[in-house]
């Protein structure tokens, strides 16, 4: 701690360079958590859940990357319908989050563990064609959605009823939903005449 020129304590300096291990390593749940499923269980659903948090991650932060990149004749609708999508990924990851912590344990949270974790193929870093965007969000929200069925399943049959309605509930159902919205921007309409 700094002292000042009394050699007193210098209690308005930050102490901001704190080091200390790892209260509790990644992969682990708490072992004597007041909750009825066994150990066993909650491991293996936030093993589970953690794969769920790190592909709705790199979707939530593809929905911002096509927000700020959409072009064309539909760049208004979709530039809004993305954003809107991303704040509702928000939601959704930090549902998926507090069930990890809820259960005892440790959320992936950085965007490099993101990465070596997700099963979402990155998209470039530059700017794509709209009906490639559409696709790869698409291909994005299949993943995460085989992922809630496979989870929902696995916690139906470990008597983890908290987590089948959480990943029916609250990620199934609006994942299912982004999918209608903007795979329907991939059906050819022609935009000013009938046909």
């Amino acid at each position: 701690m700094a002292k000042d020129k009394s050699g007193k304590a210098d209690l308005a300096t930050p102490n901001w360079h704190a080091q200390a291990r790892e209260i509790q390593a990644f992969g682990t749940v708490t072992a004597d958590l007041p909750h009825p499923l066994d150990q066993k269980v909650r491991t293996e659903m936030v093993k589970k859940l953690n794969q769920l948090l790190a592909d709705s991650i790199a979707l939530r932060d593809m929905y911002k990357k096509h927000h700020w990149q959409v072009g064309g004749p539909t760049f208004y609708q979709l530039h809004l319908l993305f954003d809107k999508h991303f704040e509702e990924q928000v939601d959704i990851v930090d549902t998926i989050a507090e069930r990890i912590q809820l259960l005892g344990g440790v959320t992936v949270a950085m965007g490099g563990d993101v990465a070596e974790m997700t099963k979402v193929p990155r998209p470039p870093k530059g700017k794509e064609e709209v009906p490639v965007q559409i696709s790869r969000l698409l291909e994005a929200h299949k993943i995460i959605i085989k992922e809630c069925l496979d989870i929902s399943e696995a916690a139906d049959d470990a008597g983890d009823q908290g987590t089948n309605d959480l990943v029916v509930s609250d990620v199934l159902r609006p994942n299912e939903l982004q999918s209608w919205f903007i795979g329907q921007h991939l059906v050819e309409m022609p935009l000013t005449f009938a046909v």
